[in-house]
């Protein structure tokens, strides 16, 4: 079966470095916040506002789109570095290199670097805003949400297409694949995972860090990126079924690849609450046995 270590990798140390930073920052966060905490009905408008503005970008003209995102990236990259440094100055410079990179220098380097300034940054500023419930429920609505647009309505893909290969806007990481190369089909060479699950993995690893401890949360962060790498291989293996039948029917190579693209795109949502799940039941049933051991030892 094909797999790829290299995006499974990437997701790992972004998050570690999500992970380490968030109880560095969060006393300034959770101050500039006002020490605010999403309430349930938050989180569903939250969620239902990411389905709608899916949903809104797959219709949306591309230069509105560019406009809207190139506003939103900078006045959040502001607020970030603001909170921290607190000088409107320095805070002004990443988002001046941001659009000075995008309008003359960008490339895929460039792209993902600024994607992955901006993961850590909200990761560890809406990690603040959750608690342990509302995050579970945000994930579970989340996952929810992320099926509907990719088997249902199929506005995430139309939205990915339009932004990263048309508009080449910061909104996925891509890297280079590894083991994996097919030299017969164009664009697998790279592989990519949009920013929305990159900020799920974090939420979801630095609450688990605040709940039971950085070594676990660590530990979860490893679950997963193996699950990620696990789903990646399926999607790969999927891939390249979808591809062959395309070629059988006469498809240009091309629009074969671009199609079986589309009839392989899985929500990633899913294996990353998975990992963390396993993570979960793997500590359970590790204290579980612990215990049992360590009350028999003193009988």
């Amino acid at each position: 079966m094909p797999f790829d270590i290299v995006l499974p990798s990437v997701l790992f140390f972004i998050t570690v470095a999500s992970a380490y930073l968030s109880p560095k920052l969060e006393t300034k966060i959770k101050a500039l916040l006002e020490e605010r905490k999403f309430r349930m009905r938050d989180v569903v408008l939250l969620v239902l506002i990411m389905g709608v503005a899916i949903t809104v970008i797959a219709f949306a003209p591309n230069e509105a789109i560019l406009v809207f995102f190139l506003l939103f990236y900078s006045v959040a990259m502001f607020t970030f570095v603001y909170s921290v440094v607190e000088k409107w100055h320095v805070a002004l410079m990443l988002p001046a290199v941001f659009l000075l990179l995008y309008f003359f220098f960008w490339g895929t380097p460039q792209m993902d670097i600024i994607a992955a300034i901006f993961i850590i940054f909200v990761s560890v500023y809406l990690a603040t805003l959750f608690e342990w419930k509302t995050l579970a429920v945000f994930a579970g609505l989340l996952t929810i949400m992320d099926i509907i647009h990719v088997f249902g309505t199929g506005f995430m893909v139309v939205s990915s297409i339009k932004m990263v290969r048309d508009l080449q806007l910061p909104i996925m990481i891509k890297v280079p694949s590894f083991p994996y190369q097919n030299l017969m089909i164009p664009g697998t060479d790279f592989m990519g995972l949009g920013l929305g699950d990159f900020f799920l993995c974090g939420l979801l690893s630095i609450q688990a860090i605040k709940k039971y401890g950085r070594r676990f949360g660590y530990i979860a962060i490893a679950f997963i990126a193996a699950a990620f790498l696990i789903f990646e291989a399926v999607q790969l293996w999927y891939f390249e079924l979808w591809f062959s039948e395309f070629l059988n029917q006469a498809y240009p190579i091309e629009e074969a690849a671009t199609m079986a693209g589309t009839k392989a795109a899985m929500p990633a949502t899913i294996f990353i609450v998975c990992g963390w799940l396993v993570a979960l039941g793997a500590r359970y049933v590790y204290n579980s046995l612990f215990t049992k051991k360590s009350y028999g030892e003193k009988q």
